[in-house]
């Protein structure tokens, strides 16, 4: 596990393959990156997916397509992610970018689609953000 700081919170950086994943809309998406953030007691993990078909310049998938690709990832990669790796979530923020970013780097030419969900009795619960 990579740790990134400073930061007033720990942030660590879970070694996560880039593989291509099946979803609703039939888009190419690859799981970028999975940070684990501990604050005020709870645990927040973040999934990062990379999925070119929601580019501004193409916009060949809008939101109303992705909302159902991320609550597939979310039961489909998430959850297992937290078993494989013996991990609790207390939330878990999924997000799909049109390329690959640094974490916490503002880029305006990046699109980004983003859902909150709470992992509870082995179901992705919306949060809605």
């Amino acid at each position: 596990m990579r740790c990134l700081a400073p930061l007033p919170i720990l942030l660590c950086a879970l070694g996560a393959p880039v593989t291509a994943h099946e979803v609703p809309s039939g888009q190419d998406v690859g799981l970028e990156e999975v940070l684990v953030e501990e604050a005020g007691g709870e645990t927040l993990l973040r999934f990062r997916f990379v999925a070119p078909a929601i580019a501004r310049e193409s916009r060949a998938l809008g939101p109303d397509q992705a909302l159902p690709d991320l609550d597939h990832l979310c039961t489909s990669v998430a959850l297992p992610y937290l078993a494989e790796h013996d991990l609790t979530a207390a939330r878990m923020v999924l997000s799909l970018a049109d390329r690959p970013s640094a974490f916490g780097v503002a880029d305006a030419e990046i699109t980004r689609f983003f859902e909150a969900y709470r992992p509870s009795g082995g179901n992705c619960i919306w949060e809605g953000l």
